[in-house]
């Protein structure tokens, strides 16, 4: 039976290309504002600024 809990998985788009990378998981709960990180983009091949998707 799997664990119950405030973790999903959510999904990081690239803000200069819009090509869906990474899928990460988070806390929902504890962290409400969307996530925000900067990641290495293969399509820009260059780090970029990634952006959790609505």
């Amino acid at each position: 039976m799997a664990k119950v809990g405030n973790r999903q998985y959510k999904t990081l788009v690239c803000t200069e290309c819009n090509n869906e990378n990474y899928r990460v998981e988070k806390n929902v709960k504890n962290t409400t504002e969307r996530l925000e990180l900067k990641k290495y983009c293969s399509k820009c091949q260059k780090h970029t600024l990634h952006r959790e998707k609505k």
